[in-house]
């Protein structure tokens, strides 16, 4: 049913907006519009005044005052809408057009006091949007300049660009090599964030016992809430939840970053702006998009809060669970997060089964039997008891060799022997391959660019391992871990748990045979 249109005695309709990005221009202030447009209906006129202030002109579905204006006019509450300028009511187009089909749909006219021309006839409207179309273009030039302005600025100083807030810290203005800016500053929810870290650093410890552990010892270590920023940072109502203390945890703002962190951007192909002398251990980091959809990271002018050893190990930890994850209870067995399946690379999961008697049962399943690319088994042949006593055994062997090579100091790590060699094979093909490209054709200089790319992500991916393993074996002392080995039956699952995922990146298993694969960490 068509809506009746009440003409309500010539209402008018004063609309006004302002953009952030008009905040320089005095005759677009909110004041002066609604002076201007008062004057142009006269004192007298019965008028309704909607304002958006601080409202980009890119659409209008954001924009609360337009909204309620829109609703109005299909209620018949408003027989005709003054603007000062048509951008002041879209300078999108597309936008425009439609919704000035509304308007004369509704018998709702609108006046611009800047461009005054009949828009009731072909010529007037030609005009009108041949303006809308000036104005949808110095739109997107005003957004190519901020981007332009916010890009160089990333890359020449260490200043917060601004965006969401980064818990842990607030800003201040300062003066940095002649120029001002936003700095971050320790907030006093720096001391959570530092413990947050410490305490996910360990190989058992999951982001929900991270929230859990802070909800019940608020008072005794603080609080991990955004409340004083608004609830950013993926939060409810100031709340924390794991996925956004996932994204604190991976945030480069936080490190203290010195050369071991220099050497892991390096290896995850981001652009690095400063010279490694600039890593101090001392200063945070920002990583910032590039306009070709890469990253490139800049030193900040604030410090870091967290110790580079430590943001390291977190994303070491967080990089093995984006397809390996641990977030279940150790009770079953003490390998739980650490097998996985040979076939699909993905978690093997250990479960219980209870039998009438009381007897209880323990097997392997595999997590990739339920994934859309089913797996070749949901089981498999071996038990988990033999992989434990395999694992066991293998980590005694493990300690004890890392003890002789200690005294020996002369015993070499085979396995990083083997990622170097590797690394020099790659980079003799790349040069060989560089060499070409100057005499190759279009169609053969693209392939060549291709391989160099796929050679230099798997040299990426083993320099990633080398330093994951030099991390590892620099923090991890063989001594510790021999007393434990020795008293084994006398430990906890937990506690086995712990010395495992210690000493093992994963143990393989597979689906076709009783062997089993075990990659260690040190």
């Amino acid at each position: 049913m068509k809506k009746k249109i009440v003409n309500n005695n010539g209402v008018t309709a004063i609309y006004v907006r302002r953009s952030v990005a008009d905040r320089d221009n005095n005759s677009l202030s909110i004041e002066s519009q609604k002076e201007d447009c008062i004057r142009y209906v006269g004192e007298d006129c019965v008028y309704r005044l909607y304002c958006d202030n601080g409202f980009s002109g890119k659409d209008t579905k954001h924009r609360p005052a337009f909204q309620q204006m829109m609703s109005d006019a299909r209620d018949g509450l408003i027989s005709r809408i003054v603007v000062k300028k048509y951008d002041r009511f879209s300078r999108n187009l597309r936008d425009y057009l439609n919704v000035s089909e509304e308007l004369d749909k509704l018998g709702v006219s609108v006046y611009s006091l800047s461009e005054p021309f009949n828009t009731s006839t072909k010529e007037g409207r030609m005009m009108r949007n041949n303006l809308l179309n000036f104005a949808e273009f110095e739109r997107e030039t005003i957004a190519g300049r901020v981007a332009d302005a916010y890009n160089t600025r990333g890359r020449e100083t260490g200043f917060y660009q601004g965006g969401l807030m980064n818990f842990g810290y607030t800003t201040e203005r300062m003066t940095v090599n002649g120029k001002k800016g936003s700095v971050l500053v320790p907030s006093g929810q720096a001391r959570a964030l530092k413990l947050a870290y410490e305490m996910y650093a360990e190989p058992s410890t999951s982001l929900r016992d991270i929230l859990t552990y802070f909800s019940e010892h608020q008072e005794k270590v603080g609080y991990l809430r955004t409340d004083e920023y608004g609830g950013k940072n993926g939060s409810h109502n100031g709340k924390l939840n794991t996925g956004s203390l996932s994204m604190i945890l991976k945030n480069p703002v936080y490190v203290r970053a010195d050369k071991s962190v220099y050497a892991y951007f390096q290896t995850m192909g981001y652009e690095i702006i400063d010279d490694i002398e600039t890593y101090d251990g001392i200063h945070g980091v920002f990583i910032h998009d590039n306009a070709d959809g890469g990253k490139y990271v800049k030193v900040g002018y604030h410090e870091g809060l967290v110790e580079p050893e430590i943001w390291l190990r977190v994303q070491d930890k967080k990089a093995n669970n984006i397809s390996f994850h641990t977030n279940r209870k150790v009770m079953n067995s003490w390998l739980v997060g650490i097998i996985r399946c040979k076939e699909c690379n993905l978690s093997v999961l250990i479960d219980i089964q209870r039998r009438k008697s009381g007897l209880s049962y323990r097997y392997l399943v595999d997590s990739g039997w339920h994934t859309v690319n089913k797996c070749a088994a949901r089981s498999y042949r071996i038990r988990i008891d033999d992989i434990e006593k395999q694992v066991f055994e293998a980590m005694t062997v493990r300690v004890n060799e890392l003890e002789i090579a200690r005294k020996q100091k002369e015993t070499p790590d085979m396995e990083t022997e083997s990622i170097k060699t590797d690394i020099l094979k790659l980079d003799a093909e790349i040069r060989s391959l560089m060499d070409r490209m100057a005499e190759a054709d279009d169609v053969v200089f693209s392939y060549i660019q291709q391989r160099i790319k796929e050679l230099h992500a798997k040299k990426s991916e083993f320099e990633r391992k080398l330093q994951t393993k030099a991390r590892k074996h620099k923090t991890i002392d063989a001594k510790p871990l021999a007393e434990p080995l020795a008293v084994w039956d006398t430990l906890s699952v937990q506690e086995k748990h712990d010395i495992a995922a210690e000493m093992i990146e994963a143990v393989y298993i597979s689906h076709n045979s009783n062997e089993i694969e075990i990659v260690f960490s040190i």
